[in-house]
C-alpha cells in the first residue's frame, strides 16, 4: 500500500498492511536538510523538500504545512520575527493594547504573503505526487480560534478576557474562525486531503469556558472543513483531559492528544470511528529513547488505544532527536487486523 492508501483505508476502517506514520516534523525536518529554520518557515520550496525527502527516507505517510503558529496572525497584521535555529516569534501582538478588532488586516488566503506561500506548499507537494515523487497524505494547517485569538491578542491577556469579557473574545473568536474556514478551503483546493487544526491554548481554559466559548467556534470550523470533503484533524498540546467530554461532540476524525493524557480514557471518551495518535512523550520516549525501546513504547499506546490508531508522538519530533530513533518510531507496525 502507499502512504496515502494506508492513511484513508485506517480512516474507513479497511484492511491494512501495518499501521500509518504520522509524526510531527519541523524543526527536525529542516535541520535534516541543513535549511535555517526561518527559511523553513517562510519557503514553500525548502519546506516541501525536507517533508518529501523525510517522508521517503523514513516512512512517514504525511507531508504536512506546519512550521509555527503565525502565519495567520502575519495575515491579521502581526509583526513575526523568525528565527535560525528557534521557533518565530509575535513580541507584539496585534491586539495587545486595543480591543478594536477594527485595527486587524483581514487575511486573504492568496494574497496574504504566508497564507499564500502555504497553498505553494501544498501545490508542491500534490504536484510532486502526481510525479510520483512520494505517495503520503497530504496535510494542511490552521490554526484553532482560541489559539489564534491568544496569538492576536496575547496569551495571558486573552485568558483573562475569556473570563472578564467572554463576550468579546466570542467575536475575536469568530472572526478567527472565518479566515481559518476560508484558508482551509484554499489549502483544499490546492491539494490537501485533510486539514489539522492547533488549538494548544485550550488546555489552559476550564471545561465550562471551553464548552460554552470554545467549543461552538470548533464546531464550526470543523463542520466548513468536513463541507470540503477533507479529513478533520484536531491536536491540542498538555492536559486536555477535563476537555474530552466537549471534545467528543465535534466531528473529528483525527485527534492528537499530548503525553500526559491517558490514551485509553481518549479512547473511552471519543465515538468509536475517531482515529488517534500514539502519544508517547516526544522527549523522554523518542529524542532519549532507543531504537529498541521505542516500538515497545509505542506498542504499548497501540494495545491501549486500539483501533483506529496511527503511529506518532505526543507533539513534535524534537530537533536533535537521532535518526535511528526516529527511523525506530516509523518502523512497520502490524495492527490487529
Amino acid at each position: 500500500m502507499t502512504g496515502k492508501q494506508r492513511y484513508l483505508a485506517t480512516l474507513a476502517g479497511e484492511p491494512i498492511d501495518h499501521l500509518a506514520r504520522l509524526p510531527i516534523l519541523m524543526r527536525w525536518a529542516a535541520d535534516y536538510i541543513s535549511a535555517p529554520y526561518g527559511e523553513f518557515c517562510q519557503g514553500a520550496l525548502v519546506k516541501a523538500d525536507a517533508n518529501i525527502r523525510c517522508a521517503n527516507e523514513y516512512g512517514l505517510d504525511v507531508v504536512s504545512v506546519m512550521s509555527d503558529p503565525f502565519s495567520e496572525t502575519e495575515a491579521f497584521g502581526g509583526d513575526i520575527v523568525f528565527h535560525d535555529d528557534a521557533t518565530p516569534e509575535c513580541p507584539h501582538p496585534p491586539l495587545a493594547e486595543t480591543r478594536d478588532l477594527a485595527t486587524l488586516k483581514r487575511p486573504d488566503s492568496h494574497n496574504s504573503r504566508r497564507l499564500a506561500n502555504t497553498l505553494k506548499t501544498v501545490r508542491l507537494y500534490a504536484v510532486a505526487a502526481e510525479r510520483g515523487e512520494h505517495a503520503a497524505s497530504i496535510l494542511g494547517w490552521v490554526e484553532g480560534p482560541a489559539a489564534e485569538a491568544a496569538d492576536l491578542r496575547g496569551v495571558s491577556q486573552f485568558l483573562l478576557d475569556l473570563m472578564d469579557d467572554p463576550a468579546w473574545c466570542g467575536e475575536l473568536m469568530d472572526r478567527c474562525v472565518d479566515v481559518a474556514a476560508e484558508f482551509a478551503a484554499a489549502q483544499c483546493e490546492a491539494g490537501a486531503d485533510t486539514i489539522g487544526i492547533g488549538d494548544a491554548i485550550c488546555s489552559q481554559v476550564s471545561p465550562a469556558l471551553y464548552i460554552q466559548w470554545v467549543l461552538p467556534r470548533q464546531k464550526k470550523l470543523c463542520q466548513a472543513i468536513k463541507a470540503t470533503g477533507a479529513i478533520v484533524r484536531m491536536h491540542i498540546c498538555g492536559n486536555i483531559t477535563h476537555l474530552l467530554p466537549g471534545l467528543a461532540t465535534l466531528p473529528l476524525d483525527i485527534l492528537d492528544v499530548d503525553h500526559m493524557v491517558d490514551i485509553a480514557a481518549v479512547r473511552r471518551a471519543m465515538p468509536e470511528r475517531v482515529a488517534l495518535v500514539c502519544n508517547i512523550d516526544p522527549v523522554a520516549d523518542v529524542l532519549e529513547g532507543t531504537p529498541e525501546s521505542i516500538p515497545a513504547a509505542v506498542r504499548k499506546r497501540y494495545e491501549q488505544a486500539g483501533d483506529p490508531f496511527f503511529v506518532g508522538a505526543g507533539c513534535e519530533i524534537p530537533p536533535g532527536t537521532p535518526p535511528g530513533n526516529l527511523r525506530a518510531l516509523c518502523r512497520p507496525l502490524r495492527g490487529k487486523s
